[in-house]
C-alpha cells in the first residue's frame, strides 16, 4: 500500500486583495513526490484570483507542448475550489522556481507531482471563501455548502457568489491544510469531465501563441550556421559575401564547444528570416572534423558486432547464475535486434527570441520544455546574475523531449548579446532541426534464452551495444537493471558495451522504453512461440514469479515501482478488447506488446497485414492502460494515447536517422517521413482503474505498440522483424 505524502503546510498569511477580489498567493512547501512522501521543498505562489464579479483566473504553471497540461492542472484546482468551470480563465504562469516550484514538461511527471498540491491550492481557497460567508451570516462554516462558484446556507436558503465574498476572504488567515479534507472522488464534477484544450480555439483561429509567433518592435531575424559533422570545430570563416547580401544587418562568428549550450558557428542577422537563411550559402567556413568525419551508420553496426564478439564491458544486473543456466540448457534460442537513431521533428522548429538590454540584462521568449534550467544556464554562459535573465514561456508546437535541451536558447542569447537593444528571433530551418538534434540513440542487442528439457525458460541474457562519450554512457542510451523480465527469470543477465561517438543524444517520447520494449517484447514473443504458446500466456507466467517492487527511484524522488497485478490486469483487458483467442481475418495477424514505463502500464494488440509491396499495414489497435484511479480529462487522455500509438507505429514503419561521414543523411520530411493520416489505423482505448494516485499519459502508451506491430507481422507473414524500421525487402 502506498503511503500518503506529508501534508503541505502554509506557514504565513498569503491572501492579498487584488482588484477588489481574492488572490491565492500561497507560499506552500511543495512535495516533489506526492505519492510516497519524502518531499523536497519549493514554493507555490499566485495560482488563483477571484474577482468581485465571480470571474476566476487560474495559473497553469507548467510548459504546454500539446500534452494538455495547461488544461489539466487548473482542472485540479478548480475541482477542489468547487468552481464554475464556465467562469474560469487560465493563464500561463511565468518562469519562477520560488513561486511555482518545478516547471517542466518531461517524463510524464506533471500529473503525479501535482495531483495533490494543485487540489490543495483549490481546497484552501474554498475553505477561506466558506469562512468569509460564515462570518457574514454569523453561522458555522461547517454547515455551508458550495457548488459551481456559489455558497449556500441550507438552513436559511441564502446564497452568495464567490465574487461577493472575495474581498472578505482576502482578510482571513490561511488554513492549516492538514485539517482541510479534500473532496470525496464521488463528488467530482470537473475531474473526469472531458474538456477541450484551453488553447485549442486560439490555435484554430491562428492566433499567435507559439514561440515562433513572437513579435517585438524593431525585431530582426537570425539564422545560425553550424558544422554538419558532430564534434567538429571551426578553423576559419569568410563572412564578407554574406554581409553584402541586401537586407543582412550583420554576420559574426560565435565560439563554443558545448552541444547543449553554445557551439561554434556563424550568426546571420537580417530584416527577415528568409534573407538570413539564404545568406548562409555565401559563407565559406573551414571545419576541423577530426576523427568524427569517418563515423557512419555502417561503421557503428560493425563496431557493435565487434563488441559482441568480446566479453562485455559492464554487467548491468544479474540474477542467479546465467552462465550455468546456458551451459546446462536443453536448448538455446538466439537473436540479434537493432533499432536506429531517431529525430524528434516537432512541427514548430527550434526558435527563441532574445533581447539584450543596455544594462546587460536579457529577456528570452522561449518554447522550452525545461525553461528554468535554460534560464540558469544562459545566465552562466553570459556571466549574469540569475535575476538579470527573464524567460517568457510560450506554447510549443510539439516537443517530444527535444525542447528539454536548451541549445536554441543559448544560441539566441549569444546572438542578442552581440546586438544590445535589438530584439532578435532565431529560427532553425527544418534541415537544421533534423541535422542538429539530440537523437534517440541507436542500439544493438544480442539475446539468448535458455530452456530446460520441459521447455521452461531458465535463462535470459542480453548483451547490449550502445554509445558513450569519453567513456560515459550517453543520455537515453543506458539500459537499467529493472527492465522486465528482470526478476521473473531465475537466471537473467543484462550487460553492456559501448562505442565512442560525438553524436548528441537525448530523450525522445518514452526514452529508453521506446526502444527496449521492441527488443524485449519481440524476443519474448519468440520465446513463447518456441514453447508452443502465445506471448500473453508467457507473460502471465513470468508475472506470477515477478516480485512486487514497492518503489523506484526517479529524478524527482521515490515513486511506486512495478506491480505485477496491475500489469496482469491491463494484459487481460487488452486480450478481452481484441477478442485475442479468435483468429484474425485471412491475411492478417494479431500481435501483443506490454510495457511499464513512466509509472504507467499499457498492453496493446495490433491487427496487421503486409501489402504486396512489403509494406506493414496496421489495421486496428486495442490499447488498455492503467495510469491510476482517475482519468482527469478523458478527452486529453484519449488524445495522448492515440498520439503515442501513432508515433510508435510511425517509428516502426518508416523512421531512421542514418549517418555518413559524421553527418546526418536525411534533411527534411521527404526522407524522414513522419506518420501521415493514411497509415493511421482504427484505435480503441480503454483504461483500467486501480487504487493508485493518477500518473502521466504523454509517454507510457508508446512503447508496447511497436512490438505489438512486429509480433502481428510475424503472425501474418511468418517473417520475424528484428531490425527497425521494417524493411519491405524482407517480404520479397
Amino acid at each position: 500500500m502506498t503511503k500518503a505524502p506529508a501534508a503541505i503546510q502554509i506557514d504565513r498569511r498569503s491572501l492579498l486583495k487584488a482588484g477588489g477580489g481574492l488572490v491565492i498567493a500561497a507560499s506552500i512547501p511543495l512535495a516533489a513526490c506526492n505519492i510516497l512522501g519524502g518531499p523536497t521543498q519549493a514554493a507555490i505562489n499566485a495560482y488563483v484570483t477571484i474577482a468581485s464579479d465571480g470571474a476566476i483566473t487560474i495559473i497553469a504553471k507548467n510548459p504546454e507542448i500539446g500534452q494538455g497540461i495547461k488544461t489539466t492542472l487548473p482542472m485540479l484546482i478548480a475541482e477542489e475550489l468547487d468552481a464554475n468551470w464556465d467562469q474560469v480563465t487560465i493563464e500561463q504562469g511565468g518562469i519562477d522556481k520560488e513561486k511555482y516550484g518545478l516547471q517542466l514538461a518531461g517524463g510524464s511527471y506533471a500529473t503525479p507531482l501535482n495531483w495533490l498540491p494543485m487540489r490543495q491550492v483549490g481546497a484552501a481557497a474554498r475553505h477561506m471563501l466558506l469562512d468569509a460567508a460564515a462570518k457574514r451570516w454569523s453561522v458555522a462554516a461547517e454547515g455551508l455548502v458550495t457548488d459551481r462558484g456559489t455558497i449556500t446556507d441550507p438552513a436559511s436558503g441564502r446564497t452568495l457568489s464567490y465574487g461577493e465574498v472575495a474581498q472578505e476572504a482576502a482578510l482571513l488567515a490561511l488554513p492549516d491544510l492538514e485539517k482541510i479534507p479534500l473532496k470525496n472522488p464521488a463528488d467530482f464534477k470537473i475531474i473526469g469531465r472531458s474538456i477541450g484544450g484551453i488553447d485549442s480555439p486560439r490555435i484554430v483561429r491562428g492566433e499567435p501563441i507559439f514561440g515562433v509567433d513572437t513579435k517585438l518592435p524593431g525585431m530582426r531575424y537570425a539564422a545560425f550556421e553550424r558544422a554538419p559533422v558532430f564534434g567538429a570545430r571551426m578553423v576559419s570563416a569568410k563572412i564578407d559575401e554574406a554581409k553584402r547580401v541586401e537586407g543582412v544587418d550583420d554576420v559574426f562568428v560565435i565560439r563554443g564547444d558545448d552541444p547543449e549550450g553554445q557551439i561554434d558557428g556563424v550568426a546571420i542577422v537580417a530584416s527577415n528570416w528568409w534573407i538570413a537563411n539564404n545568406a548562409r550559402e555565401k559563407l565559406e567556413i573551414e571545419w576541423d572534423n577530426g576523427e568524427w568525419a569517418s563515423h557512419s551508420s555502417e561503421g557503428y553496426d560493425q563496431q557493435a558486432r565487434e563488441l559482441w564478439a568480446r566479453p562485455s564491458e559492464t554487467t548491468i544486473i544479474e540474477f542467479g547464475n546465467t552462465d550455468r543456466a546456458f551451459s546446462s540448457a536443453a536448448s538455446v534460442l538466439e537473436a540479434e535486434y537493432f533499432y536506429p537513431f531517431l529525430a524528434h521533428m516537432p512541427m514548430e522548429p527550434q526558435n527563441c527570441t532574445a533581447l539584450c538590454h543596455n544594462d546587460g540584462s536579457i529577456e528570452l521568449w522561449a518554447p522550452s520544455q525545461n525553461p528554468q534550467a535554460g534560464r540558469e544556464t544562459v545566465a552562466k554562459m553570459l556571466d549574469l546574475p540569475l535575476a538579470k535573465v527573464t524567460v517568457h514561456l510560450t506554447r510549443m508546437g510539439g516537443g517530444f523531449g527535444r525542447r528539454l535541451i536548451n541549445d536554441f536558447m543559448h544560441q539566441a542569447a549569444s546572438i542578442a548579446a552581440h546586438m544590445p537593444g535589438i530584439p532578435v528571433q532565431l529560427i532553425w530551418s527544418r534541415e537544421d532541426d533534423l541535422r542538429s538534434d539530440f537523437y534517440r540513440p541507436a542500439g544493438w542487442h544480442k539475446l539468448r534464452a535458455a530452456f530446460d528439457r520441459t521447455g521452461r525458460l531458465t535463462g535470459f541474457d542480453d548483451h547490449f551495444a550502445t554509445f558513450a562519450t569519453h567513456g560515459e554512457i550517453l543520455r537515453s542510451a543506458a539500459m537499467l537493471g529493472d527492465e522486465f523480465p528482470a526478476g521473473a527469470v531465475p537466471n537473467l543477465r543484462y550487460r553492456a558495451s559501448a562505442m565512442e561517438t560525438r553524436i548528441p543524444t537525448g530523450p525522445l517520447r518514452a526514452p529508453r522504453s521506446n526502444a527496449l520494449a521492441f527488443v524485449l517484447q519481440s524476443f519474448l514473443d519468440e520465446v513463447a512461440r518456441k514453447q508452443g504458446r502465445d506471448l500473453p500466456s508467457l507473460l502471465f507466467e513470468l508475472l506470477r514469479d515477478q516480485p512486487k517492487a514497492l518503489q523506484q527511484e526517479t529524478p524527482f524522488g521515490v515513486m511506486p515501482g512495478f506491480d505485477p497485478a496491475r500489469a496482469t490486469a491491463v494484459i487481460e483487458k487488452a486480450m478481452a478488447m481484441s477478442n485475442w483467442s479468435s483468429a484474425a481475418p485471412d491475411g492478417r495477424g494479431k500481435g501483443m506488446g506490454f510495457y511499464f514505463s513512466h509509472l504507467g502500464y499499457f498492453a496493446e494488440v495490433v491487427e496487421a497485414s503486409v501489402s504486396e509491396q512489403g509494406e506493414a499495414l496496421p489495421h486496428k489497435v486495442w490499447a488498455a492502460g492503467d495510469v491510476g484511479s482517475h482519468i482527469i480529462n478523458p478527452t486529453g487522455a484519449l488524445n495522448q494515447v492515440e498520439g503515442a500509438i501513432i508515433d510508435g507505429l510511425g517509428q516502426a514503419m518508416a523512421l531512421a536517422v542514418k549517418l555518413k561521414e559524421g553527418a546526418v543523411v536525411q534533411s527534411n520530411f521527404h526522407d524522414y517521413p513522419i506518420p501521415r493520416m493514411p497509415m493511421t489505423p482504427d484505435i480503441e482505448v480503454q483504461f483500467v482503474p486501480s487504487d493508485n494516485a493518477p500518473t502521466g499519459l504523454g509517454e507510457p502508451a508508446l512503447p508496447p505498440v511497436i512490438p505489438a506491430l512486429t509480433n502481428a507481422i510475424y503472425a501474418a507473414s511468418g517473417v520475424r522483424i528484428r531490425s527497425l524500421p521494417i524493411d519491405p525487402a524482407l517480404f520479397a
